[in-house]
């Protein structure tokens, strides 16, 4: 049996309340681009963003807490639907606990999935940690789960779906595709 599969995963998945996800490196593969003005540009993966979708369908919060800053972040947040937003320097501990107190769930309603040690102090806190398979060591030996799939390259819709099936709502979100 895999790790994903792991009866203790499916337990933490199950209460999840709220899905916080990092962007460089999990939402996109890591690569900045910059265009010849100097406007930094990424790559999301359509995937995954469904993945999103159907856990807000679902009545799962969604959230980003991102280091760096980008206007194309926050576009991608409204495409998404993402309400909570945080972008900018590595303290992501503070944007965390506001979260959980505009929420008002617990930590261990909460699922983050990261890629680096500024992650860690999330991760070390949420009732679901994820990470992608190319995370730094540290990340990954504190992850409850680590996804097949690489950032940006499916990693949110897979983990989507795990959460999705373990919370009893993928059939129902999923009925609409499967005419």
């Amino acid at each position: 049996m895999s790790k994903a599969y792991d009866l203790g995963n499916v337990a933490r998945a199950a209460k999840i309340k709220l899905f916080i996800f990092d962007v460089d490196g999990v939402l996109t593969d890591g690569s900045l681009h910059y265009g010849p003005e100097g406007e930094m540009m990424k790559t999301f993966n359509v995937q995954d963003g469904l993945g999103i979708k159907l856990l807000q369908e679902a009545g799962i919060k969604t959230a980003i807490i991102s280091a760096r800053r980008s206007a194309v972040v926050v576009a991608r947040a409204r495409d998404l639907g993402i309400e909570f937003v945080h972008q900018g320097g590595h303290d992501k501990l503070t944007p965390f606990k506001d979260l959980l107190a505009k929420t008002g769930l617990t930590e261990e309603e909460v699922a983050f999935i990261g890629d680096d040690v500024v992650d860690l102090p999330i991760l070390s806190r949420v009732g679901f940690a994820v990470a992608v398979p190319n995370a730094r060591v540290d990340v990954l030996s504190r992850a409850h789960h680590v996804t097949e799939a690489h950032g940006g390259r499916g990693a949110v819709r897979e983990i989507s779906e795990f959460v999705l099936r373990a919370t009893g709502n993928y059939d129902r979100v999923m009925a609409q595709f499967l005419v």
